[in-house]
């Protein structure tokens, strides 16, 4: 006998969702005419989730500003006076329902919280919590793939254009900025009719947190593949000139970093997009922006180490490093005596390993700086502790080949300036010295330069290092100080200031072989 054919509830019970969904949307479509459509019937099934999609597509309908004028903080996100999300005659048992769905997440995201809590949260905290689920979710490229396919973008800009809650603001700019992340809803947003103009204009908030997302997410549009179309929104005078503000006023580390990051973002995106940027941020003093920004940053550091303050460092760093290679820009940055003076310090900086990056970052900035300035190297060649600085920079650039090449063109430039044979032997003794108790991080470079068969040889260095000998030349400085030394002291029958570093003498010979062997492996 032929089984009875029996409904699926589950199937029920999506298609319900569904039904829900669109009616909801629909609901009053002249009053709510900036809202968005409903999804087509179960578009949203067609990608695999951990997470049931109808909650997703739930969590989506629940953000839509059902009162585009009345403001948030006045009234529940529904544009009802007891500040529920659903329909006004919703009954305590729907709503109990709805926050029973909460419970059965199974991704272990935020949807877990108790009936109690769902029901006494105000209706601006129940739209922050779902948005907030929302905001972890996108962080997925399925989710995220899923949440754009069914209309999440059009309910955000909705809720952006009719906001007038910080917080709000926020979170879609945080659900936008995770959508951003993945390809796929990358393109969405840039083709979302007005969107990336509605991003931009969230600059112009009074909210530190707004303007940390908007950055955040402005950044994400030009470092991607859709840089071009990202550059045109923000590439006029007055946007760039907040964005400049923002970093100049702004004393929240987390947005200092971020406005920072857009700038750095604005000088490496794509060149036809930068050469927009560039006259207008130069006339704007972008340069002496960050040079006092350095300053400041550095003269914390000397005084004492926040960790938090690390990452603002290194991101002032790399934007002051973009702009030393830009072509008939570079020599406003490159010239300034306080920026060197800055970098200089950075190098000399005990205990580095903290701000490794930051360091990583100087060593190519400096090279950089003489490659534009050779006249600097015949000053600084005097300078032993920064010599000694550079040497200390090798481990922490152990997998930056660029870096390391970096800093043997700098090395290089010092030492051809070091005229062993007319100084004093107390004054060779110095740079000796200097050598012998960094011998072990030379030794270790050079043996690291095996193995990843030269630098010379890697692709899309710096100009800085763009000859292919001068690591060559820096070791065979090396070699001509440390014989100059070797026959001085013999000379002076092993007596005088030699005596007192017998340690460091072991350490000249070792030296002076390895730097004699790969002098020959380089040539």
């Amino acid at each position: 006998m032929a089984l009875e054919s029996k409904s699926n509830p589950i199937e029920e019970e999506h298609q319900d969702e569904v039904d829900d969904v669109e009616e909801e949307i629909h609901h009053d479509e002249d009053e709510l005419a900036r809202n968005p459509s409903a999804p087509p019937d179960y578009e949203f099934f067609e990608i695999t989730t951990t997470v049931d999609p109808s909650y997703i597509i739930s969590l989506i309908r629940k953000l839509i500003p059902i009162d585009s004028v009345t403001s948030r903080d006045s009234r529940g996100v529904n544009g009802s006076d007891d500040g529920g999300r659903g329909d006004t005659n919703q009954t305590a048992e729907e709503n109990e329902d709805e926050c029973e769905k909460m419970d059965v997440v199974n991704d272990g995201s935020r949807g877990g919280e108790d009936k109690d809590t769902c029901r006494g949260l105000a209706g601006d905290e129940v739209w922050e919590e779902h948005g907030c689920v929302l905001w972890d979710l996108a962080a997925s490229r399925t989710h995220a793939e899923l949440m754009v396919q069914n209309l999440v973008l059009e309910v955000l800009m909705a809720n952006l254009m009719v906001s007038q809650s910080a917080r709000v603001t926020e979170i879609c700019l945080g659900i936008i900025g995770n959508l951003a992340c993945h390809e796929a809803p990358m393109k969405h947003i840039v083709s979302a009719n007005g969107l990336i103009s509605t991003i931009v204009d969230q600059l112009f908030s009074d909210d530190t947190q707004c303007l940390a997302e908007a950055c955040r997410l402005l950044t994400l549009g030009l470092q991607g593949s859709e840089c071009c179309t990202w550059s045109e929104a923000v590439q006029s005078e007055h946007v760039l000139c907040r964005i400049i503000w923002i970093a100049e006023n702004t004393l929240n580390p987390q947005l200092l970093e971020k406005s920072l990051g857009l700038v750095l973002a604005i000088l490496e995106s794509q060149k036809e997009a930068s050469c927009t940027f560039i006259p207008s941020l130069m006339k704007l003093g972008i340069p002496s922006l960050l040079i006092n920004l350095l300053d400041f940053e550095i003269s914390r550091l000397t005084e004492e180490r926040v960790p938090e303050r690390y990452s603002v460092l290194d991101v002032i760093l790399r934007a002051v490093e973009a702009l030393s290679i830009l072509d008939g820009h570079s020599q406003e940055i490159c010239s300034s005596k306080k920026l060197l003076q800055l970098v200089c310090d950075l190098i000399k900086l005990p205990d580095k390993a903290e701000v490794a990056s930051s360091c990583v970052t100087v060593a190519v900035l400096i090279a950089n700086i003489m490659s534009d300035m050779p006249n600097l190297a015949s000053e600084m060649s005097q300078d032993l502790p920064f010599l000694q600085g550079l040497l200390e920079v090798f481990p922490l650039a152990s997998d930056d080949v660029e870096a390391r090449c970096a800093l043997w063109s700098i090395i290089a430039r010092l030492l051809v300036r070091v005229k062993e044979n007319d100084m004093s032997l107390s004054s060779l003794h110095q740079y000796v010295l200097v050598l012998a108790r960094k011998s072990e991080i030379i030794e270790d470079d050079l043996i690291n330069r095996q193995l990843d068969n030269s630098c010379e040889e890697t692709k899309d260095l710096t100009s800085s290092c763009s000859k292919s000998n001068t690591r060559s030349t820096a070791l065979k400085r090396i070699v001509s100080i440390l014989n100059q030394w070797t026959a001085s002291k013999d000379s002076l029958g092993g007596g005088g200031v030699a005596g007192e570093h017998s340690a460091d003498e072991l350490n000249v010979g070792r030296l002076l072989d390895c730097c004699r062997k790969h002098i020959d492996f380089t040539e």
